[in-house]
C-alpha cells in the first residue's frame, strides 16, 4: 500500500513540477505551439522504456507530464513507443536459451511475437492518429462518459484525492525557497525517481506473491482458446503490475516446449491490455482542473491496446503477420546468434538512441545561443517535443 501511495503522489509531483517549469497557464499554452513532432514522442517512448525496462514507469511519468500540460497529441505517440520498448525484457530473457538452439528458436519466436504485434499496432494506428486524431477524440468521448456516470470526482475533492494531493503538496513545500523554474525541475526529477522506486517496490511485492500462481494459471489456461489466453494474460498482468513479467514467464515455458507459439501469442496480447492499469491508477492521483486530461491519456492508452488486440486478432491475415515475423527472426537468430543480439541492440537502443541523441544535440546548440541556466529547463522540453 505504501508503494502504491508513493506512486500516486509521485505522479502528482511530476505534474506540479511541469506546470512550474512553464510558469502557469500562459507558459503551458506555449507548449502546444512547440508540440509538433509526434515521431520524436514515439522514439522517446521506445528508448526510455527500453532503458528502464518498464512501460508502467514510463506511462506513469507520461500521465504526470500530461497533467502538467504536455499535449495529448504528443503523449499518445509516447505511449505507443512505450508499448514497443517494454518488449525488450522478454527478448533479453529468451537469450538465456541461446546455448540450446532448439529451445532458443522457440523462446525467441515467443518473445519477438510481442515486438511485431506492437510494431504492427503503430503501423495501423499512428497514421490514423496523425491524420484524424482518432485516439485523442475517442478517449475524450469515453472520458466524458466516465465522468457523466459519476465514477470520477470532477471537483477533485474526494478524500482519496485529498490524501494524495496533500502528499504532493508536502513535497512541493520542501522546495518553496527555490525559484519557480528550478523548483519545477527538481519536482520533476524527484517525481520520476519516486515513480521508479515505487514501481520497483510494488512490482517486487506483487511478484513475490503472485508470480508462482501466475505461472500455474497460465499453464492451466493453455489450449483453452484465444479468448481464455487473452483474459489470462490480462488478469496476470493486472495482478503483477508488469507486462514484462507476464511475457517473461511465458518465454521459458515456450522454450521448454510447455507452450506453443500460437498459444503464447494470446497471452502477450492480454499482457498489453493488463499493463494499462498502472496509467489508470496514476491518473487517479491528479487533482484539480488537469485531472480530466490525465485520465484521458490513461484511457487513450487502454483504448489503443484494446483496439490493437480487437482489430489485429480478429482479422486472420493481420493476426498472422506477427507470428510470421517472429518465426522469421527466430529462424535467423537461431542460425546466427550475433544477428539476434544485433536485433535487440538496434531496434530498442541503437536507432532510437541515435534519434534521441541527435535531438539532444540540437537542444545543446540552442543552449549555446541562449547560455542561461533559466533557459535550460525550457530547452529540455523543446527537445522532447
Amino acid at each position: 500500500m505504501l508503494a502504491l501511495y508513493v506512486l500516486l503522489v509521485a505522479v502528482g509531483v511530476v505534474g506540479q513540477g511541469f506546470r512550474r517549469v512553464f510558469g502557469g497557464s500562459d507558459g503551458i499554452e506555449s507548449l502546444f505551439v512547440l508540440a509538433t513532432n509526434p515521431f520524436i514522442g514515439l522514439v522517446f517512448g521506445i528508448f526510455a522504456t527500453a532503458l528502464v525496462q518498464s512501460s508502467s514507469t514510463v506511462t506513469a511519468i507520461i500521465v504526470g507530464l500530461v497533467a502538467g500540460g504536455l499535449p495529448i497529441a504528443v503523449a499518445i505517440p509516447m505511449v505507443m513507443g512505450a508499448n514497443v520498448g517494454t518488449t525488450v525484457t522478454n527478448t533479453i530473457v529468451s537469450m538465456g536459451h541461446m546455448n540450446r538452439p532448439s529451445e532458443f528458436k522457440k523462446a525467441l519466436a515467443t518473445a519477438t511475437v510481442h515486438d511485431f504485434f506492437n510494431l504492427l499496432c503503430i503501423v495501423i494506428f499512428l497514421p490514423l492518429e496523425l491524420a484524424f486524431g482518432f485516439l485523442e477524440k475517442l478517449s475524450l468521448s469515453v472520458n466524458g462518459v466516465v465522468e457523466s456516470i459519476g465514477t470520477v470526482d470532477a471537483s477533485g475533492k474526494s478524500i482519496f484525492k485529498t490524501v494524495v494531493g496533500s502528499g504532493a503538496n508536502f513535497v512541493k513545500s520542501m522546495l518553496s525557497g527555490l525559484p519557480d523554474t528550478w523548483a519545477g525541475v527538481t519536482l520533476i526529477i524527484v517525481g520520476v525517481v519516486l515513480i521508479l522506486i515505487s514501481i520497483m517496490l510494488l512490482g517486487k511485492v506483487l511478484k513475490d506473491v503472485f508470480v508462482g500462481k501466475a505461472r500455474n494459471y497460465l499453464q492451466s489456461a493453455v489450449g483453452k482458446g484465444p479468448i481464455t489466453g487473452i483474459c489470462s494474460g490480462t488478469l496476470v498482468t493486472v495482478l503483477v503490475q508488469s507486462s514484462s513479467t507476464t511475457t517473461s514467464i511465458i518465454v521459458p515455458l515456450a522454450g521448454s516446449g510447455v507452450i506453443e507459439l500460437r498459444h503464447a501469442y494470446p497471452f502477450t496480447l492480454g499482457a498489453n491490455i493488463g499493463t494499462t492499469i498502472t496509467a489508470i491508477l496514476a491518473a487517479t492521483a491528479i487533482t484539480g482542473p488537469t485531472h480530466e486530461v490525465a485520465q484521458q491519456i490513461a484511457i487513450a492508452h487502454f483504448l489503443y491496446n484494446l483496439l490493437g488486440v480487437v482489430v489485429i486478432y480478429s482479422i486472420p491475415w493481420l493476426r498472422n503477420i506477427p507470428i510470421a515475423g517472429a518465426r522469421w527472426i527466430a529462424q535467423v537468430g537461431s542460425e546466427r546468434k550475433e544477428l539476434a543480439i544485433a536485433y535487440i541492440f538496434f531496434v530498442f537502443f541503437g536507432i532510437p538512441g541515435v534519434l534521441v541523441l541527435s535531438r539532444a544535440w540540437m537542444a545543446w546548440q540552442l543552449l549555446l545561443n541562449r547560455p542561461t541556466f533559466e533557459s535550460l529547463p525550457r530547452l529540455v522540453i523543446d527537445w522532447l517535443v
